[in-house]
């Protein structure tokens, strides 16, 4: 404790080149930026400032010692104000999430994120349709990477610069019920995903094709798809209901295949493009400590739910 202390006073006064000055900016009495330094010479056995009327000057020691109190005091600001809580007026926070994997996926964790945060205001809206510009109407953003909630509407102007921080990439799986692999087959390759029914979200201009890789080979198939949305719950609830081979992201058909309510289809083969779930702000606002907690609170409750994959997203 009083090595930071006393290493802050010596970085204020030899920055400051006053220990007046250096106690102004501590907001303590000047007396006690002098009992500080003498305390640290006295530990370290060396003279670290010459003192006169006039000015205050370094020793060699002093010199040495300069840059390590300047980092030590940017480390202590550094978590002073990661761990800061927002003021009275930065406790409102707008959140918009799409219809699809946001509110799978972040709805269910708001009162969780209240109970923690109480004196928050949170908005939460689910919409498909951005509104205006960030800062204007919503503060953050949770969608797929995808998501035509990305695209700047026709007839106004482009979207301020945005921050993108990734919150997981949760692997597609092929899946469909033992009852709809029993009645249609069990597709051997690729190819045979044709004379299937394919549920699947498809947002924005998104491929309708499908992408599929195995080690080193890699194949597209033109599907004819039973189901395209943007809202995977209803292709979860479609392949359970066996009306075709659904594309799935991993969490959402962990228990089903547990259970063995559902079966892999294809597993040597893997989805070339892989889901990527970020949030999304106004880069002018990168360091707002509402923003700060909300994609901390979602890194640590989300990324688990999406399984380790997602976590190396």
């Amino acid at each position: 404790m009083w090595l930071a202390s006393e290493m802050a006073a010596f970085a204020h006064v030899s920055e400051l080149k006053s220990f007046t000055a250096a106690a102004q900016a501590l907001g303590v009495p000047k007396v006690a930026v002098s009992r500080a330094i003498l305390s640290l010479e006295r530990r370290l056995g060396t003279r670290l400032l010459t003192r006169t009327t006039r000015r205050v000057a370094l020793t060699p020691a002093g010199v040495l010692l300069r840059p390590h109190s300047q980092r030590l005091l940017a480390e202590v600001e550094a978590v002073r104000t990661r761990f800061a809580l927002p003021a009275a007026g930065e406790r409102r926070l707008r959140v918009i999430v799409d219809p699809g994997y946001g509110r799978l996926l972040v709805t269910p964790l708001i009162p969780r994120f209240l109970e923690r945060y109480a004196d928050f205001e949170l908005q939460v809206a689910i919409i498909d349709t951005l509104p205006l510009d960030p800062g204007a109407d919503w503060d953050l953003l949770v969608c797929n990477d995808s998501s035509p909630l990305l695209d700047a509407r026709p007839g106004t102007a482009p979207l301020p610069a945005l921050t993108r921080t990734p919150l997981g990439n949760p692997p597609l799986l092929l899946c469909a019920t033992p009852a709809y692999l029993a009645r249609h087959g069990r597709p051997r390759t690729p190819a045979q995903l044709a004379d299937h029914s394919v549920l699947r979200t498809l947002e924005g201009d998104a491929d309708a094709n499908l992408h599929l890789r195995r080690r080193d080979a890699e194949q597209q198939v033109h599907l004819r798809p039973a189901l395209q949305v943007n809202d995977p719950a209803l292709v979860h609830a479609s392949t359970a209901a066996s009306l075709g081979i659904g594309v799935l992201p991993e969490f959402l058909c962990r228990q089903g295949l547990a259970m063995g309510k559902l079966e892999r289809v294809l597993p040597e083969w893997a989805l070339a493009t892989p889901l990527r779930l970020q949030a999304v702000y106004a880069a002018a606002r990168a360091g707002a400590p509402a923003i700060r907690q909300f994609v901390e609170f979602l890194l640590a409750n989300m990324v688990p739910v999406l399984g380790a994959q997602a976590a190396e997203g």
